[in-house]
């Protein structure tokens, strides 16, 4: 048993997501979005590096010292999984462990939306799940790569850094390739999955111009292509793919992106006050003729009427979503105002507490500012009272 695995096994067994040790702080675990220490006690170097080259191997932690970052995916036992950052900081090493679990959720146990299901019947074109960092995306796209397997005779090949959940083949083959060690760079893999006679490739993260230029030629090509970006709406998401490129390549890439999108997946993961936990709420843009002509004129703000207008055909507008869990008493107010995209919309259902932190905290744009404690109208108030 490694050092570290004590540290780990509170994780597994407290039902957190995180693992974060530094030198000269306590280890603290994260759990239902919160972080708390688990001992008072702060690592010193020595526990620090012990805990970490223990299980990295020799030529991993060679490699991070001479680069300052490290990812891998650790197994503890055949059911506790982690993927792992280490990194250098001002104060000496560092690492974050975020379990991974061994069973994959189903899109039901998730609580995605059934729609999502039918980009899995899809021949080609680009499928985007966004969302910030920690907000589920990756067990998102592996519920519904698990779909696809369980339900479709495809060869999936997906491109990660690190691999995280492991798919068994089931009807599907399912091949999946770890950055940088099975191939280089994600843009090298991407080629690579062109030649592999696939039908379907997931790239773990589209961070850079040449991996979502190559994504949008390997849907118009005929791959289905479901990738990741971090951003946390449908506006933000074909805005972020376009500006990606260079403003002589902006026309071309709206052109293109028109032609393969299929559909965006944004999710948020909210902090529920029903129960301890934490909620997934999730955007849905599917494209259709009106999403084409928008993207290719550059007028991505009329994107949220298509939205709101698209709900026969499962579209979801983000703060839709968010209005629906805080009626229902599934999330406080302040979780919904700090989450939502409009925030003015949210803003008369927060007491008068909660919107001096939101106030203090800069979350309230200048020009919507007012003093903290003004009237609440009664029909927030009644809202605000089923939330609670």
């Amino acid at each position: 048993m490694a050092y570290l695995d004590q540290f780990l096994d509170i994780v597994v067994q407290q039902g957190a997501s995180d693992l974060h040790i530094g030198e000269r702080q306590p280890p603290k675990i994260r759990k239902h979005g919160d972080i708390m220490p688990i001992r008072a006690e702060p690592i010193s170097h020595e526990e620090a590096a012990q805990m970490m080259s223990e299980i990295c191997g020799s030529h991993n932690w060679d490699l991070f010292e001479q680069r300052g970052d490290l990812d891998f995916a650790y197994a503890m036992d055949e059911h506790s999984r982690f993927r792992t950052n280490y990194y250098k900081q001002s104060n000496g090493y560092a690492a974050a462990f975020r379990l991974i679990p061994t069973k994959i959720a189903s899109l039901e146990e998730l609580g995605i939306p059934v729609v999502v299901k039918e980009f899995a019947h899809l021949r080609g074109g680009l499928v985007l799940v966004t969302g910030p960092t920690g907000s589920g995306k990756t067990t998102t796209q592996a519920a519904l790569i698990d779909f696809i397997n369980q339900n479709f005779s495809k060869h999936v090949v997906t491109i990660e850094e690190p691999i995280e959940f492991v798919h068994d083949n089931k009807r599907s083959i399912i091949t999946q390739r770890e950055v940088p060690s099975d191939s280089i760079t994600f843009p090298a893999a991407l080629k690579a999955a062109l030649r592999e006679d696939t039908d379907i490739v997931l790239i773990g993260e589209m961070r850079d111009l040449e991996t979502i230029s190559l994504a949008l030629t390997a849907a118009e090509t005929g791959l289905l292509v479901i990738g990741t970006l971090h951003t946390n709406n449908a506006r933000k998401t074909v805005d972020r793919m376009i500006d990606a490129f260079p403003a002589e390549r902006q026309s071309q890439a709206r052109a293109m992106l028109a032609n393969s999108l299929r559909g965006v997946v944004a999710q948020l993961l909210l902090k529920r006050v029903d129960r301890p936990g934490r909620i997934a709420v999730n955007e849905i843009l599917i494209a259709n003729a009106a999403v084409a002509a928008i993207i290719r004129e550059g007028a991505t703000q009329k994107l949220q009427d298509v939205i709101v207008s698209g709900r026969a055909q499962g579209m979801q507008f983000m703060d839709d979503v968010i209005w629906a869990s805080l009626e229902k008493g599934i999330v406080s107010a302040h979780e919904a105002f700090m989450k939502a995209i409009d925030k003015n919309r949210f803003k008369p259902f927060l007491a008068p507490e909660e919107e001096a932190l939101a106030y203090a905290a800069g979350s309230v744009p200048d020009d919507e500012k007012r003093l903290p404690g003004n009237f609440i109208k009664p029909v927030a108030t009644r809202v605000l009272s089923r939330a609670r």
